[in-house]
C-alpha cells in the first residue's frame, strides 16, 4: 500500500489508474505518471507495480523522499525497480535539489538488492505509448465471440499471418460490416490475441500475427 497518499493538485493532474496488474486502482501524481503506467500495463516481463511505495530517508530532509512506482518483474533475475518519473526539463531544473534524494534513493535500492532507475518524458512518450494510447480506447467494447472467432479462425487456417486490410476483406469484404470487424481487431490487440509490432507507429495497414507467429 502506499505510504504517502497523493494529494489534490491543481496545477498537475492526479487521478486513479484502473491497472490490469493490480487488484486496485492505482494512483497517479501527474499525466506523466499515468502514461507510464499504461506502459507497465503492457509489458510481459512485468508481474506487478506499486505507487508511493517506500519512503527513502534522506538526511536534512524531514519526510524522506517517496519515489512514483516500485516495479516488480516475472522473472527472478531481475531486480525490483524503484522509479522516478520526470520530465527532462523538471529534472535540469531542479537538478540540485534532487541530487541528495536521488543519491539516497540509490543506496536505499542497494541495501535490498534494487535498482533505482529516472525514466524521463523523453522515453516513455513513444511511438509504443501512443500505439497502447490508441488501443486502450477499445477497452470497454467486448467483441461478440462469433466476431473473434472468425478473426482468430481465419488467422490460423491463413499462417497466422495477415495485416489489418487483409483481414477485413475476408470477414467483411466492402460491406458495411467493416465498421463491426475493425473495433474487433483492435480489441483483440488489445488483449493480446493478436498481436503487432507497438514500437513503431502503427501504419494504416498493420500487421498482424497471432502470439507465437511472429514474423
Amino acid at each position: 500500500m502506499p505510504v504517502r497518499k497523493i494529494p489534490k493538485n491543481h496545477l498537475v493532474v492526479t487521478g486513479s489508474f484502473a491497472s490490469a496488474k493490480a487488484d486496485r486502482v492505482i494512483g497517479f501524481e501527474s499525466t506523466l505518471e499515468k502514461e507510464y503506467m499504461l506502459l507497465l500495463d503492457f509489458d510481459d516481463e512485468v508481474d506487478h507495480y506499486e505507487e508511493q511505495p517506500v519512503r527513502v530517508p534522506v538526511p536534512g530532509v524531514a519526510k524522506g523522499y517517496v519515489p512514483d512506482v516500485l516495479v516488480h518483474f516475472r522473472s527472478p533475475q531481475r531486480p525490483p525497480e524503484l522509479t522516478e518519473v520526470k520530465t527532462v526539463d523538471d529534472l535540469e531544473r531542479k537538478r540540485d535539489e534532487y541530487a541528495p534524494k536521488f543519491a539516497a534513493a540509490e543506496s536505499f535500492c542497494r541495501e535490498r538488492g534494487w535498482a533505482f532507475v529516472i525514466k524521463a518524458d523523453t522515453a516513455i512518450r513513444s511511438p509504443r505509448l501512443r500505439n497502447l494510447k490508441f488501443l486502450r480506447r477499445y477497452r470497454n467494447i467486448t467483441p461478440s465471440p462469433e466476431h473473434a472467432a472468425l478473426a482468430l479462425n481465419w488467422l490460423k487456417s491463413n499462417g497466422g499471418q495477415t495485416t489489418s486490410e487483409t483481414l477485413l476483406e475476408a470477414l467483411a469484404g466492402a460491406s458495411v460490416e467493416r465498421s463491426a470487424f475493425l473495433p474487433v481487431i483492435w480489441n483483440l490487440l488489445l488483449t493480446k490475441q493478436l498481436h503487432t509490432q507497438l514500437d513503431t507507429d502503427m501504419p494504416v495497414d498493420v500487421p498482424l500475427w497471432l502470439p507465437g507467429a511472429a514474423p
